[in-house]
């Protein structure tokens, strides 16, 4: 280093030491043990504008081992990044400024415990479980590639831009890292670099008591270029490492860096400064040994933030300008493909992008809905350009296939193919998602349900961020029959609709799939779960029943008592709609009136005015039947203390669907006995 180089890489962990002792928690031994690679990174390599941190052709820097968040604050304080509002306007205030440095983990400060999406500017991902930094970062990769090769023409190079990802030990032994990384090798991802923080502490301590393979050999038999820095500290062999990526054409890069918690610090390398602040004393010792003033806090010396403004800032800059002045030349060239890339920054749909949605007639055979989905899937994607996706190795079943002639698979001889095959890795497959959402591309990805559980803290890093990925699940019930209870779902229905933000669909046939995928293609800042049958449903005669259009408000009434005065309201989802429609038929033949309401989407109808749910579901008619094949948990909001539910208390059986559906009580007759019996109790004629 030089000796402003020093300057700046100590003023780094100065404060990060600072913002965890202030907030009295935090992990200030990793900050200070890679700060000088994040140094390097960020003043030499990222093209990042900070006075742009939306610019679309920039690099990401994803910091998988989030708990070292303090050290993206620092570097965002330091660089100047400036914050950007949800219309994409550039504001003139810091991303993070010197105070909320000293609020870190504190309540409304811009720096939380683990970088947030959508919280502060110059954060690309919400990174929380270690080792989804690295998975969504191989998506982030994929979008670049699939982007360049839709919209670069000779002479325009609108999108070349590079991934970095700082993992650490914790995340190379989680599952989801290997997942992603295999996947990133056979794609030949040279756009994708991780950055192994290898200092071989967790927090129960030194990781040779778990962790002793060799990750290096584990890459190369992935397809990955390997290189090593023996010392982070050492400047000139970061360089090297990064210059080694750039010039890597034909496979991903992982860069193993050696480092110490604390490094070079009299600070003790034990797990205490990993995962907890260094105390008073050590804060002092930290800073006498790095040369900081010892008494001083959030100290940044004169000079130190001229020279980020002279590095990444103005070669950021001097990179947006001269991107801006290309893509103005883009723009009246390829004018179509130039708004494209507006409308997708702008998560926005073209013109008339539904106008090929199919219109399904009467059909008492009917399709399965992940069939009328895959049609629709179709249709919407022919529609929206930038709509990509493909699934966890199931394609065939869940119907998720673009077979448009042009779709094409996504592979790296030909990555301009809108299907991916994603293999089965069903965390990765989410996780992947993410990151082609968070480049603006409109992605789904699909499985059958019982695996959502395999995916499910990805899916649920969707909806924290408020980022419009479409999870896709089929075999949605104890319909999957002869497979047995390990592939019936029962429990995650309910897992799903307890995710705040999460949309969640269980459509009763094709045409409310159609209503499904109108609302969902719509979405700016949902994420939203398909829930899908194998069996066939029949199409429903909306001339005679109310118009699917209903979906969009969650729930709606689909058919009403004869009298229009109902006795009983029979809830129910999916296939379950066609159970209730029997049953009210059954019902009104014993002179019992019954409503039934079909319920897609709980959390849409959990948003209506209570006016609308209350026209909906009266208030004045307590015997209500709910009908799911699916845990029972959750329907008590809706059936109240006067209800029940048809339900799932088990895990299911290994049988022919129709004998499942007798055993466990999936029978008109079982649910119209079910109305009967609220009605009886509640002082109602059953004659």
């Amino acid at each position: 280093m030089n000796d402003l180089d020093t300057l700046a890489v100590n003023t780094v962990r100065g404060l990060c030491i600072d913002a965890v002792q202030q907030a009295g928690s935090g992990h200030p031994g990793t900050p200070m043990g890679i700060a000088p690679v994040a140094y390097t990174l960020w003043q030499k390599f990222l093209r990042f504008d900070p006075q742009d941190p939306i610019w679309p052709n920039r690099d990401r820097f994803v910091l998988s081992e989030g708990h070292a968040s303090a050290l993206l604050w620092s570097l965002l304080y330091l660089t100047g990044v400036r914050a950007v509002d949800p219309d994409y306007e550039v504001l003139g205030r810091p991303a993070v400024t010197l105070e909320d440095l000293r609020t870190f983990r504190q309540l409304g400060s811009r720096c939380p415990g683990h970088p947030e999406y959508r919280w502060t500017s110059g954060v690309e991902t919400t990174t929380g479980p270690l080792g989804q930094g690295v998975a969504t970062s191989v998506g982030m990769a994929m979008a670049g590639r699939w982007l360049a090769a839709r919209y670069n023409q000779p002479g325009f190079p609108v999108f070349d831009f590079d991934v970095y990802a700082l993992a650490g030990d914790g995340c190379m032994m989680e599952g989801v890292a290997s997942e992603a990384a295999s996947l990133a090798g056979h794609h030949k991802l040279a756009n994708l670099c991780w950055i192994y923080d290898s200092n071989r502490i967790t927090i129960e301590g030194y990781t040779d008591i778990t962790f002793t393979e060799d990750v290096a050999a584990r890459f190369l038999a992935y397809g990955w270029n390997v290189t090593t820095v023996a010392d982070a500290n050492d400047l000139n062999a970061v360089d090297r490492a990064f210059r080694t990526f750039r010039a890597e054409t034909e496979r991903p890069t992982l860069i193993l860096v050696h480092s110490h918690i604390g490094y070079g610090s009299p600070v003790e390398d034990t797990p205490k400064a990993h995962g907890e602040p260094l105390g008073a004393e050590g804060v002092r010792a930290a800073k006498r040994f790095f040369g900081m003033p010892e008494d001083e806090h959030f100290h940044v010396p004169d000079g130190v933030r001229q020279c980020f403004e002279r590095g990444i800032g103005a070669r950021g800059a001097e990179l947006r300008a001269s991107w801006t002045k290309m893509f103005d030349s883009y723009s009246h060239a390829w004018p179509a493909l130039a708004e494209e890339t507006d409308l997708i920054q702008r998560r926005r749909l073209p013109e008339a992008w539904d106008a090929l949605l199919p219109d399904y007639p009467p059909d008492p055979e009917g399709l399965a809905t992940r069939d009328s989905s895959g049609q629709v899937l179709n249709a919407v994607a022919r529609g929206v350009p930038w709509l990509v996706g493909g699934s966890a190795d199931l394609a065939p079943s869940t119907k998720t296939r673009l077979t448009f002639e042009g779709a094409g698979d996504f592979q790296p001889d030909e990555p301009a193919g809108r299907n991916h095959h994603l293999g089965v890795r069903e965390h990765a497959s989410a996780a992947v998602a993410n990151g082609m959402a968070l480049v603006k591309l409109r992605p789904y990805w699909s499985g059958f349900l019982i695996f959502s559980d395999y995916a499910k803290a990805a899916i649920r890093l969707s909806a924290l961020m408020e980022i419009p990925v479409i999870h896709v699940f089929t075999h949605d019930s104890i319909g999957v029959g002869e497979d047995g209870p390990t592939h019936q779902p029962v429990e995650q229905l309910a897992g799903l609709r307890a995710m705040p933000g999460l949309l969640v669909f269980r459509p009763a046939d094709a045409g409310e799939v159609v209503e499904t995928w109108r609302v969902v293609a719509a979405l700016h800042h949902e994420p939203a779960a398909l829930v899908l049958s194998r069996q066939k449903l029949p199409t429903l005669d909306r001339t005679v029943l109310a118009p699917a259009s209903g979906v969009a408000r969650g729930a709606y009434v689909l058919a009403d008592a004869p009298s229009g005065t109902p006795q009983v309201l029979l809830l129910a989802t999916g296939s379950e709609v066609h159970l209730a429609l029997a049953a009210r038929e059954e019902l009104a033949a014993q002179d019992i009136g019954a409503r039934v309401v079909s319920m897609p989407c709980w959390e849409l109808f959990d948003r209506q005015p209570k006016e609308y749910r209350d026209e909906v579901l009266p208030p004045r008619v307590t015997a209500r039947v709910g009908i799911e094949q699916a845990s029972t948990f959750g329907w008590e909001r809706y059936v109240g203390d006067g209800g029940t539910v048809v339900g799932m208390h088990t895990y299911g059986a290994s049988a022919p669907l129709k004998q499942l559906l007798k055993r466990f009580g999936f029978t008109p007759g079982r649910v119209a006995q079910a109305a009967r019996e609220l009605v009886s109790a509640q002082g109602g004629s059953t004659a």
